[in-house]
């Protein structure tokens, strides 16, 4: 099941989105694909209004507004290379405030105190219901479903503060989406990140260094996971800049593909 936000004229809900190719051959959007409207939350079994909408008449907000969005540094072996670092034995969490969230086709805004922003595609993790201390054989258990991420990061803030709270919580630094999906065996897809088409980082989640599971478990240790919020899993290698004017996609594997331009502030 594919669950999302949308804009409307009728204002802002959560939808069902109908499953199916969104985009035509043609390059047309698919007039068949509705969004349905769900009648309270997203959370457990959901109930509907009886209104929807075709989804190329609306626009596809994040699809979630997290209380909390966590952060797993380095897990990706690759990753910890090109960034100089060894692998670490544990999770290494980090955050980024709710105020760094946005959707599809919003634009991510450079920081004009900023000379260095990269791009960082990620498997996010939607928390389904509240968890702590959970098992790791009992983790999926309060899993929402998956989206894609990008956990852009000003890199110079991140070196010359040596921690990584002002690189990484610029506002519209988390962009979200399309879509999140319930229905999806994530721990063996394929992501990849494309700058202006050009392929920059292409990987696949088995290679994270610590799974989904003991990720959920190791941070559901240290907080408690309310429903809605992310968790972001790890970037692979080929992070790089993004310029203002350029198109950044990030694409995983039984989901979509989530696309942001990126712009100056204005």
């Amino acid at each position: 099941m594919r669950l999302g936000r949308i804009a409307s004229t009728s204002g802002v809900a959560f939808v069902k989105i109908d499953d199916g190719e969104v985009t035509l051959p043609s390059g047309q959007p698919n007039p068949e694909i509705r969004a349905h409207e769900i009648k309270d939350h997203p959370f457990g079994e959901p109930t509907f209004t009886g209104r929807s909408w075709p989804l190329a008449d609306v626009r596809l907000l994040a699809p979630i507004l997290a209380s909390k969005v966590i952060c797993i540094g380095k897990n990706y072996a690759d990753h910890a290379a090109e960034m100089g670092s060894e692998a670490p034995a544990d999770p290494v969490i980090f955050m980024k405030p709710s105020t760094t969230i946005i959707g599809p086709e919003a634009a991510i805004v450079l920081p004009p105190t900023a000379t260095e922003v990269h791009y960082e595609g990620e498997l996010a993790v939607v928390i389904g219901r509240p968890a702590k201390s959970v098992s790791e054989d009992k983790a999926l258990d309060v899993v929402l479903g998956y989206t894609c991420a990008n956990d852009v990061t000003a890199r110079d803030h991140q070196s010359h503060d040596v921690q990584w709270t002002r690189g990484k919580s610029h506002d519209t630094f988390c962009p979200l989406g399309p879509w999140i999906e319930t229905d999806l065996d994530a721990s063996d897809v394929g992501i990849r990140t494309a700058l202006e088409g050009a392929v920059k980082q292409d990987s696949r989640t088995a290679l994270l260094l610590h799974d989904i599971p003991k990720i959920i478990a190791w941070v559901s240790e240290v907080m408690t996971l309310l429903p809605g919020d992310v968790i972001l899993t790890g970037t692979p290698a080929g992070v790089g800049p993004i310029h203002a004017g350029e198109m950044v996609e990030v694409t995983i594997e039984g989901i979509g593909t989530l696309r942001n331009p990126v712009a100056n502030r204005a």
